[in-house]
């Protein structure tokens, strides 16, 4: 399967960057074609500039500024997306990076507005592997926005087709070794099989 891995942390050393190893290490000991996606390391923009948003509907124009991204979510049978929750949000460089490649002609189609269709039927399979610094409940409250945006959102783009998985440490504030290497273990399973 051509997997997309769409990575968000500014911090080499950090443990969402282990657990990014873990993911395409995994993925390619499994047989996929993985496609890294380091949005830092990339230099990615997440601003969308005033002219990107004038030309938001004007499809196929509006995909110019983030061409080659479109073309590897294009490509991709598979989304995996590994970030840190920050205020209970995904961090500012993947939000942009939805806000920017997941557009009218990319993730949707709108040319009939009363009858907005799902464009990204390509994708078969959605896995989000996420940390959070409270615990679940917390996340449970303030209605956990990045599950819902991996696990719904993102497969409403498919049709509803897409499986979606969602991997999740809470309460990265109080995890000990054991906690994390768990965790790690778990992703790393995942990853093994994925299909």
């Amino acid at each position: 399967m051509r997997v997309l891995v769409v990575f968000s942390h500014p911090v080499e050393s950090s443990f969402n960057a282990a657990l990014h190893q873990i993911v395409v290490s995994q993925l390619r000991a499994a047989g996929h074609e993985v496609d890294d996606c380091d949005l830092y390391a990339e230099g990615f923009s997440p601003v969308m500039s005033r002219e990107e948003r004038l030309g938001y509907h004007e499809v196929p124009h509006n995909q110019l500024p983030v061409k080659s991204y479109v073309e590897r979510l294009q490509r991709a049978e598979a989304l995996v997306f590994c970030f840190p929750t920050w205020c209970f949000g995904l961090p500012a460089m993947l939000k942009g990076f939805f806000d920017r490649v997941l557009m009218p002609g990319v993730a949707f189609d709108i040319s009939t507005p009363e009858n907005v269709k799902p464009a990204l039927t390509n994708i078969k399979r959605i896995v989000g592997v996420v940390t959070y610094g409270r615990p679940r409940y917390v996340a449970w409250y303030m209605g956990d926005p990045p599950r819902k945006t991996i696990t719904r959102y993102l497969r409403l783009l498919t049709g509803g087709s897409a499986r979606a998985d969602y991997y999740a440490h809470y309460h990265m504030n109080m995890a000990t070794p054991a906690s994390l290497d768990a965790f790690k273990q778990r992703v790393a399973r995942a990853m093994a099989t994925l299909s």
